[in-house]
């Protein structure tokens, strides 16, 4: 990932390439691949949520479902 570049806005690109039902486990793995390395698993988990809820409330993507959390892009 560039130093630039957001988590959030990672994320979003990856989103918009790979389509389909996100949860905190494929963002995570999103943000793994470009570069993000997190203390530890709770703490990578926890910014893959975190990114996902800002997303979400920025209208990027829509809460499909509330257990197990999983959103989707919102044009989708």
């Amino acid at each position: 990932m560039s130093s630039t570049q957001t988590h959030a806005e990672t994320l979003t690109e990856a989103i918009q390439a790979l389509d389909g039902i996100w949860d905190a486990e494929r963002a995570l793995t999103a943000l793994f691949g470009a570069g993000y390395r997190p203390a530890d698993g709770a703490a990578g988990e926890k910014r893959a949520r975190q990114v996902l809820r800002d997303l979400a409330d920025a209208g990027a993507i829509t809460k499909i479902s509330e257990k197990p959390v999983q959103y989707r892009r919102a044009d989708g």
